[in-house]
């Protein structure tokens, strides 16, 4: 049986990559970019750096920065209104997940036309749209290197997974001197997510050898770098080692899809507007516990990776270790339950059995070594309390 890997057409990685962006606009044959990106980059002054840069190069482009933390059908609408009526040959998509995951969505509906939901999951979107050149500034997401797009529709709370090759970005450049800035707590966030992201494709039912070397270098790479980067910001071999974990989650991932934990995870950040990846952070430890019967000896990898077992280990004893440690981690990294977030909790409890069957029909929790069923999510989320 072989498996189709998906990837995007060019790569750049390492310190400055992103100074590469006109030579990779001139490569694709575009002339007329626009950014698209959120208010942050623009405070931080990386916008108008990279405008000069453009400029420099003969280019002109164009900036929508109205990007929200959290996309949604109502918040890309203006971004796609814009890339539709701009004469636009390519899309710049600078910043976190979130202004890359709405420029995926723009790029499609600004050539295709239509609603994001016409394109939600089980629909596999294999059209292009224009082409996007992603630059992340986080080490967390991955959204450089997979097909998806998370988009949420806010007259239903309900977060849509879009998938396809046509979500893909052409050109991915990963630039760790871009991640010096973040602060501490959008540093765990975000680590904790490509962490997640790497885990949950090593073991996906749909798995393969593949995804599996990309998922193991991933939890090597962000096993020992996370905490250093979480407390110092500054340390270049921590942050540039989170970054290539990030991309290589994504790569993993991408090819062999998530499972529970985002199942999840989706509904909370939906309902109760938590940052996608401090909600699969605090899912993680009781999902991996539920989970870890199914798929003793991949757990045991994951804690080998992760440096927390080795060896000599055997299975039982490494997966307690693993467990242990991403309690640990979650501990140092100052993790709230949903309760210390400020959820209110009988709110929380009332859309329990919604938010099971959000997760459900998301797709995800049919690729977790046990699947669960509505009662088994319920149960997990009011653990989680």
């Amino acid at each position: 049986m072989s498996t189709q890997i998906i990837l995007p057409r060019i790569m750049q990685v390492g310190e400055n990559a992103s100074q590469s962006i006109p030579d990779v606009l001139a490569s694709l044959g575009c002339k007329r970019p626009l950014i698209i990106t959120d208010a942050m980059m623009v405070k931080l002054g990386y916008v108008d750096r990279l405008q000069n840069t453009l400029a420099d190069h003969k280019f002109a482009a164009d900036v929508f920065a109205e990007t929200l933390p959290e996309p949604t059908v109502g918040s890309i609408q203006a971004g796609v209104d814009k890339a539709r009526h701009g004469d636009y040959d390519s899309i710049i998509a600078l910043g976190g997940g979130s202004p890359i995951d709405s420029a995926k969505a723009i790029a499609i509906l600004a050539r295709h036309g239509g609603e994001i939901r016409d394109y939600k999951f089980p629909r596999q979107v294999n059209e292009s749209g224009l082409p996007i050149i992603a630059v992340p500034t986080t080490a967390g997401t991955g959204s450089e290197v997979t097909r998806f797009t998370i988009i949420t529709d806010e007259t239903t709370d309900e977060k849509m997974l879009c998938a396809g090759i046509g979500f893909m970005p052409v050109a991915a450049l990963i630039d760790y001197c871009l991640t010096l800035s973040l602060p501490p707590r959008t540093t765990a966030d975000t680590g904790i997510d490509a962490l997640t992201h790497a885990i949950e494709a090593y073991v996906s039912k749909k798995g393969n050898p593949y995804s599996d070397s990309q998922a193991l270098s991933a939890i090597r790479l962000i096993g020992p770098n996370l905490r250093r980067a979480y407390h110092h910001g500054e340390d270049k071999l921590a942050r540039e080692s989170m970054m290539l974990g990030s991309t290589l989650a994504g790569v993993a991932f991408s090819n062999a899809s998530v499972a529970l934990v985002h199942g999840m995870s989706r509904p909370i950040g939906a309902h109760f507007h938590v940052p996608h990846g401090l909600s699969n952070a605090m899912l993680l430890p009781s999902v991996t516990a539920f989970s870890m019967p199914a798929a003793p000896e991949r757990y045991a990898d994951c804690a080998r990776a992760i440096g927390v077992a080795d060896e000599q280990d055997s299975v039982d004893v490494a997966n307690r270790k693993f467990l242990d440690e991403l309690e640990a981690l979650n501990d140092e990294l100052q993790v709230p339950t949903p309760e210390q977030f400020g959820i209110e909790r009988q709110r929380f409890f009332e859309l329990m059995p919604n938010m099971a069957e959000q997760a459900l029909a998301s797709g995800s929790p049919g690729n977790n070594p046990r699947v669960p069923d509505a009662d088994e999510i319920i149960a997990i989320y009011r653990q989680l309390w």
